[in-house]
């Protein structure tokens, strides 16, 4: 990435029409295939929102992110963090159902700065309809270990399902977003 934090380098917006998602290639495959093919019709359905980094003044996608609502089963949930919940046996919760990044920018702190974005989107949606955490399915080790450095929290039973309390999320922003 020329120029420093992926902030200053990239914008990140709604997947529009007039973005260039045909070179994109992040190393895998499915990633890349959900972006050229499918990610717009899910979009246009209200199934899952996708939100594009591109380099400022291009319409190239560098990155990308999707988020949907789900719930999350709460007998899923690590037993202490169940505990503290309502007695509800569905709460709601964010998808961050991808997250890539292109191969000629990888390295450059574009993913984090991708998952920042997703999770300061996510916790401002969840003011205005409810969102107990951000969970993701990591599609392999790699993934997986990213999640975690970020303080993800593995479901008990589900060995690559991880999720983020909303009250995490909001600790890391602080009460200003």
């Amino acid at each position: 990435m020329p120029g420093g934090r992926p902030d200053d380098a990239y914008t990140v917006e709604p997947l529009a029409a007039n973005h260039d998602r045909v070179a994109f290639a992040c190393g895998q495959l499915t990633l890349d295939r959900y972006l050229r093919e499918q990610a717009r019709q899910d979009a246009k359905r209200s199934v899952a929102a996708t939100f594009v980094a591109a380099p400022h003044g291009t319409k190239v996608v560098a990155g990308y992110y999707t988020l949907a609502a789900t719930s999350v089963d709460v007998g899923e949930l690590p037993p202490a963090v169940a505990a503290k919940l309502p007695r509800y046996p569905t709460l709601p919760a964010t998808l961050l159902g991808r997250l890539a990044v292109d191969q000629h920018h990888q390295g450059c702190g574009l993913g984090e700065y991708l998952l920042v974005h997703a999770l300061r989107r996510s916790l401002t949606a969840s003011r205005e309809i409810g969102s107990l955490a951000v969970i993701v399915d990591a599609i392999d080790d790699r993934a997986y270990a990213f999640y975690k450095r970020y303080e993800f929290v593995p479901f008990p039973d589900q060995s690559r399902r991880l999720f983020l309390p909303m009250q995490s999320i909001v600790r890391l922003f602080g009460k200003k977003t």
